[in-house]
């Protein structure tokens, strides 16, 4: 059994963003040449996520706003976490509802996806660097 691991990096200027970073992980798995096995993909970033979901404007917007309704940026006064300085309390629960991570199995050198699926990067707190890890293991 083989193992790849390469960090990918992402400096978002505004504060969210959703990101298909499909491509790069698929740069990942070629460069491994792994054939068969699992692919993980995780932010290394408690204030990012990593999903998978349909590369769909409507559906990016969708959550933006779902998230945003659910966690509102505004009033920063109103987590119990800002008052440690920061400004980012909505933030660490839009990642909690978005996840950290996602597996997906590699067959015959590709992701073995369904219809539709993509993986993306969710910023909930940009302007800085952060990384993503991809970590392969297989023959």
């Amino acid at each position: 059994m083989r193992s790849f691991r390469k960090e990918l990096w992402f400096n978002i200027p505004g504060r969210r963003a959703f990101i298909n970073i499909t491509p790069q992980v698929v740069a990942c798995l070629q460069e491994s040449g792994i054939q068969e096995g699992l692919l993980l993909v995780n932010a290394m970033h408690i204030t990012a996520s990593v999903y998978i979901n349909d590369d769909e404007s409507g559906l990016l917007q969708d959550y933006d706003d779902w998230l945003e309704e659910l966690a509102p940026h505004e009033p920063v006064s109103h987590y119990r976490h800002n008052r440690t300085g920061e400004d980012n309390g909505d933030a660490h629960l839009k990642r909690q509802i978005m996840g950290r991570e996602v597996v997906v199995a590699i067959t015959d050198g590709r992701l073995d996806f369904g219809p539709w699926e993509q993986i993306f990067y969710g910023e909930f707190d940009g302007r800085r660097s952060k990384r993503v890890l991809v970590k392969i293991i297989g023959e």
